[in-house]
């Protein structure tokens, strides 16, 4: 292995704090109100709220498809395997807990998929046991109608509430 010098007075490449100061200009408060004005956030509850409506108007429309009352709880079970899981994630990621350093709130990201996921997951599994007789297309296609709403919300951004 070889060793590289350093030159005196050169700066490291570990000594983010100071690379940082160099690199980006602080925002005075007012700066940083303009940004958050052009850029506002979408609240996670209003996606959960769309999924939710999404799922009803797939319900109503299986139903009154012709596919009856059977296609319309699929659906509608279907809707609850998005909107319930996207709802705890929601909830953890709002909470006090994950606001108090970015690594806990990276640490928290992680948790809370972990946990949306298993919760889809379980959801899914079952299914079968709790919606008699199940249709899995009508399940499916409202699943997928929900899980599409988390692709508009990126539409959403530049719409003020």
């Amino acid at each position: 292995m070889s060793e590289r010098k350093e030159e005196p007075g050169a700066r490291s490449t570990w000594d983010d704090e100071d690379a940082a100061d160099e690199r980006f200009e602080r925002l005075t408060p007012s700066q940083a109100a303009a940004f958050r004005a052009r850029n506002p956030q979408v609240s996670p509850w209003r996606v959960i709220a769309v999924q939710a409506a999404v799922g009803g108007a797939v319900a109503l429309l299986a139903w009154l498809l012709g596919g009856g009352r059977e296609h319309a709880w699929s659906a509608l079970y279907g809707a609850v395997t998005a909107v319930v899981p996207g709802a705890l994630l929601a909830r953890g990621m709002t909470s006090r807990i994950t606001r108090l350093s970015p690594a806990v709130s990276a640490v928290g990201v992680m948790v809370w998929e972990t946990v949306k996921i298993g919760a889809t997951v379980a959801l899914l599994m079952a299914a079968p046991q709790l919606v008699r007789p199940l249709s899995w297309p009508a399940l499916l296609v409202a699943l997928a109608a929900c899980l599409s709403v988390y692709w508009f919300a990126l539409l959403w951004r530049g719409r003020k509430s």
